[in-house]
């Protein structure tokens, strides 16, 4: 027995029905943000639990005419088994808290939602026009007041309902992220204090991700359209809205764990209050090189023939656990016969070679991965006209 795998990354078996449920699954939301699901993968199960979402066009779902704009409930579905979860997106542009329901939106709601559904409700950017009486909900009292029509009937129907803090809009100055909402936040904030209604406090964990990001890095995340004179702080692209998904998916698991069986994707996503600071504090601080600084021609390791190019990358970096560098085998070059002692990964990015591990030869090429463990012997040689390009990784010899 090797020890050693040897992974071809596009061997796969697409008869194998588990196989292909894992794919469809990875695949999904992917998917789904370019809508070319069909309705035979993308369709929720008939028993899945349904989450309902009441809102304004920064959750809202919009059709690939108004591309690049979307809202983070048109992502949500992707972060969720449709076999459990069921995203029922009711959330319209330009509405508050008030005019969704004068307008009939939640009666049309109130005939989809079920026992043991999911509301979730963000509102907080409409309702703060003054100018227009049929939107303006005063923050105090008439904000907090229409929001707990939309957690009586959840209630009412054996239903969950969860209040999400506005999320941020993208104003910066000079360098500074500004809060638009306030009074909004702390109105929704309050009420769920005082009613016990489960809050995500979308404000905070997209103010803080916006922070970390900063003015420029942030841009892209929302609807910037500089042929077509789009610039919009307000509204999400792609990225943004499935960045803001996740930030609700991540805080609605700590609200209840057992969600997170049903979540298909990590939610890793977003920042700390203090990720500026913690990066002003960091002992050896993060980089960014390129390859064209760090070439050192060498011959061929171990005892190997001909000519190779090393990219160390960043060899110098102090605490590193890991080694990791590009290695170019040119015609004719090889890393010669050794036994290891330690863990290392080959993984092949471009060209082709005969790999020789414990005695056996394998031919590979772009694709291929590498496993060599402590004990094994293994050599590599570059074959054809292209030169062999490696990544390798192992461990950091102790300093």
């Amino acid at each position: 027995m090797h020890l050693i795998d040897i992974v071809p990354v596009t061997a796969t078996s697409p008869r194998d029905p588990a196989v292909m449920k894992r794919l469809l699954l990875l695949l999904l939301p992917a998917l789904l943000a370019l809508g070319t699901v069909s309705d035979a993968i993308a369709k929720p199960a008939a028993d899945a639990r349904r989450v309902l979402i009441a809102g304004d066009s920064t959750a809202a779902t919009y059709g690939p005419e108004r591309a690049p704009r979307q809202g983070w409930g048109q992502q949500l579905q992707g972060f969720l088994d449709p076999a459990s979860w069921d995203v029922r997106n009711h959330a319209m542009g330009g509405r508050s808290a008030r005019s969704f329901i004068d307008e009939g939106r939640l009666d049309t709601l109130a005939q989809e939602l079920r026992r043991g559904d999911v509301l979730l409700v963000q509102f907080g950017h409409n309702d703060a026009k003054y100018e227009d009486p049929r939107r303006y909900n005063e923050p105090l009292q008439a904000y907090p007041q229409w929001l707990m029509r939309y957690v009586a009937l959840a209630r009412e129907r054996g239903a969950t309902p969860i209040l999400i803090t506005p999320v941020s809009r993208r104003v910066f100055d000079f360098g500074s992220l500004l809060d638009t909402h306030t009074r909004y936040t702390d109105a929704v904030r309050a009420l769920a204090r005082r009613e016990q209604v489960a809050l995500i406090d979308l404000n905070a964990s997209s103010t803080d991700w916006l922070r970390a990001l900063g003015d420029a890095a942030s841009r892209p995340y929302f609807e910037h359209v500089p042929e077509r004179g789009i610039a919009d702080d307000t509204h999400f692209s792609g990225a943004g809205a499935t960045m803001v998904a996740c930030l609700v998916v991540r805080d609605w698991k700590a609200l209840d764990p057992a969600l997170a069986a049903s979540v298909i994707r990590d939610t890793d996503c977003g920042a700390p209050a203090s990720a500026r600071e913690d990066q002003a504090r960091q002992p050896r601080p993060s980089s960014v090189v390129h390859e064209s600084t760090l070439a050192r021609q060498q011959p061929g390791p171990h005892g190997g023939p001909g000519a190779t190019t090393a990219y160390p990358l960043f060899a110098d970096a102090e605490g590193l656990s890991f080694v990791m560098r590009k290695r170019v085998l040119h015609k004719g070059a090889g890393i010669g016969l050794h036994q290891h002692h330690k863990d290392e990964i080959y993984y092949v990015l471009s060209g082709h070679g005969r790999y020789v591990l414990d005695g056996q030869v394998h031919a590979v090429g772009p694709g291929h991965a590498m496993l060599t463990r402590p004990g094994s012997t293994h050599a590599i040689e570059q074959t054809g006209e292209d030169d062999l390009v490696l990544m390798l990784a192992y461990p950091a010899a102790p300093r």
